[in-house]
C-alpha cells in the first residue's frame, strides 16, 4: 500500500523551531514545535489481483468540489464523490492533467516514485497561478495543493490522470470548509485575509496553533524569510538568519515602534530536504 503522503508535508509545513522577541529588551529561545504533516514519500503499491474495467474509470473534472476529511485529502489516491460547489466542501479541483509515464520506452507503473514526482511537482507550481499573489503571499496563507492519481487498478483500465485540488487548513491535521471565490483569491485583499496564516498565540507559546485569520486569533505571520537553496546551512544558522529579519518586521506591524513582539520560525533538516527552504516572520495583530 502507498504511504500517503508527498502532499501531506506540503499541505501544512510547521517549522520545528522558534524564537521570540519584545522590544525594548529583546529575549529569544527556541522550543521545538510539533509537525501536522509527516514526510511520507510513496512507495510502490502491490499489483491488483483483478482489473477494473475501463468504463468504470472516472475521468476528475475541472473545478469539481469535493466534501473531504484531511486522511482524504492525504491520500494518493481518491473515491470521494463530487458535491455542488455551492454547498459546503473542503477541496476544489484547480487542474487536471496526464501523466508522463513512458520513460526510454517502458511504461512505468502509476506509483511508481518517478511519475508520482511529476505531479508532486506540477500541482504546486499550478497553485499560485490559481491562486493569484506571490510566492510569499502563498507561503503565508493557509491555502494548500493535494493531488491524486488513479489506483493501479484504474491504470491498469487506461487512467493516465493527475487532479490537483485545493484546500485550506483549519489547524492541525483539519480542514476549513471553503467559501468564496478561489480563482485568484490571493489577488483581493479580502480574500487574501480571510486564508492568510495566523496563530492562536506567538509561535513559542504552548498554546500555540496555527489558524486561518478569519478564526480566532492573537498572532499574524508577517513575512517570509528565504533561506536560499542547497543544503540545509544547520539549525544555527536558519534560526540565526531570520533574528534580525523578524525583529524589523515585528517593529513595522507594531503601533508602538519602540515596545513590540515578534516570533520567527526556521525549518528543520527534514522540512529543509522537503522543500521548506524559507522562514516566516510571527508579530501579534
Amino acid at each position: 500500500m502507498r504511504a500517503r503522503g508527498a502532499a501531506a508535508l506540503l499541505l501544512l509545513a510547521l517549522a520545528a523551531g522558534c524564537s521570540s522577541g519584545s522590544e525594548p529588551e529583546p529575549g529569544s529561545g527556541s522550543s521545538p514545535t510539533p509537525s501536522t504533516a509527516s514526510p511520507n514519500v510513496p512507495s510502490a503499491a502491490p499489483s491488483a489481483a483483478s482489473s477494473t474495467p475501463a468504463e468504470q474509470v472516472r475521468e476528475p473534472q475541472d473545478r469539481a468540489c469535493y466534501r473531504m476529511t484531511y486522511d482524504e485529502a492525504v491520500a494518493p489516491t481518491t473515491s470521494t464523490d463530487p458535491v455542488p460547489c455551492s454547498g459546503r466542501h473542503t477541496s476544489m479541483t484547480y487542474a487536471v492533467g496526464r501523466v508522463d509515464a513512458v520513460v526510454g520506452g517502458h511504461l512505468l507503473a502509476v506509483d511508481s516514485d518517478r511519475v508520482q514526482q511529476q505531479v508532486a511537482e506540477e500541482c504546486p507550481q499550478r497553485l499560485q497561478g490559481f491562486l493569484g499573489g506571490d510566492r510569499q503571499d502563498l507561503r503565508l496563507s493557509m491555502l494548500r495543493s493535494v493531488w491524486f492519481t488513479p489506483t493501479v487498478e484504474e491504470s491498469d483500465a487506461g487512467a493516465d490522470w493527475y487532479r490537483c485540488d485545493v484546500v485550506a487548513l483549519a489547524g492541525a491535521e483539519q480542514l476549513a470548509p471553503l467559501t468564496g471565490r478561489l480563482a485568484g483569491a490571493l489577488d483581493r485583499p479580502e480574500a487574501a485575509d480571510r486564508w492568510a496564516m495566523c496563530g492562536t498565540a506567538g509561535p513559542d507559546a504552548p498554546r500555540f496553533r496555527r489558524v486561518p485569520c478569519s478564526a480566532e486569533h492573537s498572532w499574524r505571520a508577517v513575512s517570509v524569510i528565504d533561506l536560499g537553496p542547497g543544503r540545509y546551512p544547520g539549525e544555527a544558522r536558519v534560526r540565526d538568519a531570520g533574528q534580525g529579519p523578524c525583529e524589523a518586521a515585528g517593529r513595522d506591524a507594531a503601533d508602538d515602534p519602540l515596545s513590540f513582539e515578534w516570533g520567527y520560525e526556521w525549518p528543520s533538516a527534514d522540512q529543509w530536504r522537503n522543500g521548506m527552504t524559507f522562514g516566516r516572520c510571527w508579530a501579534p495583530d
